[in-house]
């Protein structure tokens, strides 16, 4: 009850924060907002029953990320570790090999060496027993040839035995070995060990990027007028006719190319594109923001990670400045592999299966899309299709 009004204090004055009576709104509280009590109450516990449920829920969101931060830290554990047991082993089995090999190469050597050596001293103990008889017939002459008396000389001389036979030894020779091509084979064999060992290790590498692989098609708006998509935009061929499409912004205007669909601005994608039977193509990604209306060279600084084919065998990566690339087979299939946070860019020859080009340290800003150019028909010497996989 209000004291001085005897009235029920229902209301509540919002200046003076304080419960007044009907009376009190019309004397001391006539220019403050009054409202009434029960309503302002439950007006401002809803509120905070809100509030309470927004704070919550960005605890909850909070956790979550936090959650997420420990499962991405795991996983990095994960994949360190990973990399770590595969270099650990791989770097071991080369060190071991290594080992064994130059052991094996040494004993080789040595075993040949030992050989020569024995071989030598068969032959000199030969001679050293033949020379032994030479000597022993030589005193015996010596002695024969003192003899002053003539009757005793000629007495004597039947009993002198002849010259022992030897053996013709200018025919014998024990030539220096010199281990040519010994040092060659055993880094051959130890090359073709080695590459089968690396094969297994880009094998296991592509399985790991092919978790990434994304489901790319290519986009129409943005294929230059002589190019011819397939209907599922999973094909484009080179060609001669130049048709007549809308000059839209995204179109190329100058060079054979296409982009995909699909833009990506962070996390790990992957995707493979079929070069069978071509001349010339160009494969990789590109940023959103590159020039499709002028000549630009394909290259970092202008928004291009790519690598390229051209007469057949020329390979090169369009880094800065372009690295020309000497692949043992020529690829009948190329991935691609891009990681947007760590900046690489990778190319692999899926069936050998082999590392054509890594790039690193890129810092990536804008969305990426991957960028496809089948190049110049050539009089049908290069109409195979670039075609996109996995479908």
């Amino acid at each position: 009850m209000c004291m001085k009004h005897n009235k029920p204090l229902e209301l509540f004055c919002k200046i003076d924060r304080k419960r007044v009576c009907m009376f009190c709104t019309l004397l001391d509280h006539k220019t403050h907002e009054v409202v009434p009590l029960k309503e302002e109450y439950e007006a401002k516990k809803a509120k905070i029953e809100t509030t309470e449920a927004e704070i919550q829920q960005m605890i909850q969101k909070a956790q979550l990320k936090i959650q997420e931060i420990k499962d991405s830290v795991y996983l990095s554990e994960k994949n360190a570790g990973r990399e770590k047991a595969d270099g650990v082993r791989v770097i071991t089995f080369v060190k071991e090999y290594v080992e064994s090999d130059l052991n094996k190469l040494i004993d080789l050597i040595e075993e040949k060496q030992r050989s020569t050596e024995k071989r030598a001293e068969d032959f000199i103990k030969k001679l050293e027993q033949e020379i032994s008889k030479l000597k022993k017939k030589s005193t015996e002459v010596e002695q024969l040839s003192r003899i002053e008396d003539h009757l005793h000389f000629l007495q004597s001389f039947p009993y002198v035995k002849p010259v022992p036979t030897i053996k013709d030894w200018k025919k014998i020779n024990i030539n220096p070995l010199s281990y040519e091509g010994t040092v060659v084979r055993a880094v051959s064999q130890l090359e073709e060990t080695l590459s089968k060992e690396i094969k297994k290790l880009f094998e296991s590498e592509l399985k790991r990027v092919q978790q990434y692989a994304v489901d790319v098609t290519l986009d129409p708006d943005t294929a230059h007028p002589t190019l011819i998509l397939s209907g599922d935009g999973k094909q484009v061929n080179p060609g001669e006719v130049k048709k007549h499409l809308p000059d839209n912004p995204e179109r190329f205007a100058l060079n054979p190319c296409v982009l995909g669909k699909q833009s990506f601005s962070s996390g790990r994608f992957y995707f493979e594109a079929q070069v069978k039977g071509k001349t010339e193509w160009d494969l990789g990604v590109a940023t959103e923001s590159i020039n499709r209306k002028e000549n630009i060279p394909l290259s970092p600084g202008d928004g291009y990670w790519t690598i390229w084919l051209r007469r057949r065998n020329k390979y090169k990566a369009l880094d800065d400045p372009p690295v020309r690339l000497s692949l043992k087979s020529r690829p009948q299939k190329v991935g691609v592999f891009v990681d947007y946070e760590e900046g690489v860019v990778s190319f692999y020859d899926v069936e050998a299966p082999a590392l054509i080009y890594c790039y690193t340290d890129c810092s990536f800003t804008e969305k990426m899309y991957p960028y496809f150019n089948p190049g110049m028909y050539d009089g049908g010497k290069n109409s195979a299709p670039l075609v996109l996989s996995p479908e």
